[in-house]
């Protein structure tokens, strides 16, 4: 049904248009008596084998929905009855703000992919807080977290310091975004003197508390393997639990859209399609580089379950939608995780309904054998 109906239905209203109605169907389901439980019965696929523990949360599956699709924290629920194992909410920011001009997110069908330079647009940090209040017990929640547009970079960790510190008791784990949607300030954020002046203040907040919080940055796959190479030594030397990789990218390589109709579009970052490969570069350098030692999130290009299966296979511990999930629907999420199901073993031949053969031969000693004894 979403591929003949909804789908095209949605294709055909502006992104921000889709976005919203989309938002507002899974309300108005979570709304309706029996609204989640039926899709859960329609959309979930339910099995212990899928089952993950990574930076000490448990979580039903692997695969969650990223940030930039629940902004607010309003239907995270929905979601995971969906059958997400796990909603990134935001990117949150202190205060609200409505993002840059419209347009600002523009599909590529032919291509599979999105460009997008929404700017974070988001209802602030106190009506997050309002739909976390409620509870999310069965939901596993994170929260991403970012500054303000307006915040200049030297008071940035105060913004971040803020989001984490509010939101501390609401959420089950933390994404510090470096890696929005602009690119001013790119050489300021990519340095290892911000990260850490972010960071920071983050990991001393976090000592004084009862409960303890994993923290994960959101890199961009801008980033040089140099850069990535300097990630990973913060990632080994700090407090950090892991590493969200990746963003959109500002790249356009791979697209056959016209230069035309991208000089239209103008700046942005490209997710979808063709950052596939680059994702799944970067995830089997940072689990390299670091032994393995560290969680990954594996997000960025994961279009089909043979994508997911990719960068699992790249040292990825838990695995992003979000584009993919836009143009696929339910049906990739139901198809990844039937996939992620291990196969029962086939049934050896049995010999006149008795012992398998292979038993029977591994059983009887060899002569050589024989002789030892």
């Amino acid at each position: 049904m979403y591929q003949r109906i909804i789908r095209p239905w949605l294709f055909s209203l502006s992104c921000e248009q889709s976005h919203r109605m989309a938002i507002l169907l899974l309300r108005i389901a979570g709304f309706v008596p029996g609204g989640r439980w039926l899709l859960k019965k329609c959309c979930a696929v339910e099995d212990p084998s899928l089952s993950r523990e990574v930076f000490g949360v448990k979580f039903r599956n692997p695969i969650g929905m990223a940030a930039g699709f629940d902004r607010n924290g309003e239907v995270y629920g929905e979601l995971s009855a969906m059958g997400f194992g796990f909603v990134e909410i935001g990117s949150v920011t202190p205060r609200p703000q409505s993002g840059n001009p419209t347009p600002r997110i523009f599909s590529l069908q032919r291509d599979r992919a999105v460009i997008h330079r929404a700017g974070h647009p988001n209802r602030g940090l106190e009506s997050t807080l309002r739909h976390l209040r409620h509870g999310h017990k069965e939901v596993v929640v994170g929260c991403n977290i970012a500054c303000n547009a307006s915040t200049p970079p030297s008071e940035a960790p105060a913004d971040y310091l803020r989001c984490f510190r509010n939101l501390y008791q609401y959420a089950d784990y933390f994404t510090v975004d470096l890696s929005g949607d602009d690119v001013q300030n790119e050489q300021i954020i990519r340095s290892e003197s911000y990260i850490r002046s972010v960071l920071e203040p983050l990991f001393d907040f976090r000592r004084g508390q009862n409960q303890y919080r994993p923290i994960l940055v959101k890199i961009s796959p801008d980033l040089t393997d140099e850069e990535i190479d300097r990630v990973t030594e913060i990632l080994i030397a700090t407090p950090l639990d892991g590493v969200v990789a990746t963003n959109g990218t500002t790249s356009r390589e791979g697209l056959t859209a016209s230069p035309s109709s991208l000089k239209r579009i103008g700046a942005g970052r490209l997710s979808g399609r063709p950052l596939t490969a680059r994702s799944i570069e970067i995830v089997r350098r940072i689990h390299e580089r670091s032994g393995g030692n560290y969680p990954i999130i594996g997000s960025g290009g994961m279009m089909t379950a043979d994508d997911v299966e990719a960068i699992l296979a790249a040292g990825a511990d838990l695995v992003q939608l979000h584009t993919g999930y836009l143009y696929e629907g339910p049906r990739l999420l139901k198809e990844i995780c039937h996939r992620l199901i291990p196969k029962p073993e086939e049934a050896a031949p049995e010999v006149d309904g008795e012992t398998p053969v292979e038993d029977v031969v591994a059983d009887v000693a060899t002569p050589t054998e024989q002789h030892n004894e």
